[in-house]
């Protein structure tokens, strides 16, 4: 991000956006938000919590009911597409088949009226800029989803826009690949300074690429905040939830609790706990191993609460299910959710 962006006037504004379909109930309800120039901005949520709405309506392929949209200061609401200084990438990346990739990247650039020569040099930069130019007389059906993605966004970089809008675009690439390109997108964002505004359901996704992240639920934007901000400290139990694992009980004021499981250890019954030590007994419900961790559930005696642990392996193996067993964590690490 860029050193204090927060002085400038903000690269996308939205004040009281309302988007409903036809006599349905609203799909936004009121959306207030500010996106700093040079930010990688995240808007997270479930299907159907308006977070790619949201991303139409900046990008201008819809109309919103009410509200107003600014980029860069300027108010742009209405304006179609092709008036924005702004580029969307697509999850199903949109190549066109017969070209290749430097005719792909240079395509918009054509319908421009850019000449041959500075459309081929700004070509080849961007397809430089994704580790792609010694491919670049490639046709896409040659290359790898990744690559096809890396292709999308040399076609997005390409004209240097203000701002560009990434709906979902690693959605169809597999765990190893999606892990790489998160690392690589984050990389050419900071390179490029360009602003980002990144949609997806994806919340280790968010967590990792983000500045910043906006959580969706239902029309509505529940909490902003920076990803330590929002895992850390959730304003409501909806983004405890949403944004990683997590148990939530009863206090001993009767207001729920937030405890992520790497807080939370496995002991023996009989473990004689600490002054500052909270123990919770129960049985072992279910053990799953994931390699270097080993996730618990132990369910408590008669109340049907559960709590989670995330505990190493090599601490883990000697667990079994249906052990009774205490879970155990210090009083510090309960996040009181409000009310």
């Amino acid at each position: 991000m860029k050193d204090n962006p927060a002085m400038g006037v903000p690269a996308v504004s939205l004040s009281g956006l309302i988007k409903s379909y036809g006599q349905g109930k609203p799909v936004l309800k009121g959306i207030d938000l500010e996106i700093q120039p040079g930010e990688f901005f995240t808007m997270l949520g479930p299907s159907g919590s308006g977070k790619t709405t949201t991303l139409r309506l900046i990008g201008g392929f819809e109309l919103p009911n009410a509200g107003q949209i600014k980029l860069s200061g300027q108010d742009v609401t209405g304006l179609p597409p092709y008036k924005l200084d702004v580029n969307t990438m697509f999850q199903d990346y949109a190549l066109f088949p017969h070209m290749s990739l430097c005719d792909n990247v240079a395509y918009g650039m054509k319908m421009s009226g850019v000449p041959a020569a500075e459309r081929a040099e700004r070509a080849r930069q961007a397809l430089a800029m994704v580790h792609l130019d010694a491919v670049s007389d490639r046709r896409p059906s040659q290359l790898s989803g990744g690559q096809r993605q890396r292709v999308a966004l040399a076609r997005a970089l390409v004209n240097k826009p203000a701002l560009i809008l990434l709906d979902e675009p690693l959605g169809a690439l597999d765990l190893k690949l999606r892990r790489e390109m998160q690392i690589e997108l984050k990389r050419i964002q900071k390179q490029t300074g360009i602003t980002f505004v990144y949609v997806t359901h994806d919340q280790e996704e968010a967590l990792s690429m983000s500045d910043r992240i906006a959580v969706f639920s239902e029309g509505v934007i529940e909490q902003i905040g920076t990803p330590q901000e929002l895992y850390e400290c959730p304003a409501s139990s909806f983004v405890a939830r949403f944004l990683g694992s997590s148990s939530i009980l009863e206090g001993e004021d009767g207001r729920a609790i937030l405890l992520r499981p790497e807080d939370v250890r496995v002991e023996t019954q009989g473990y004689q706990k600490t002054p500052n030590e909270v123990i919770f007994p129960g049985v072992i419900e279910e053990i799953s191993y994931l390699g270097p961790v080993t996730r618990c559930h132990v369910r408590g005696e008669g109340n049907g609460a559960s709590v989670t642990a995330m505990l190493p392996s090599r601490t883990a193996r000697n667990l079994s299910e249906n052990t009774a067993v205490v879970a155990v964590w210090t009083k510090d690490v309960a996040y009181p959710l409000p009310r």
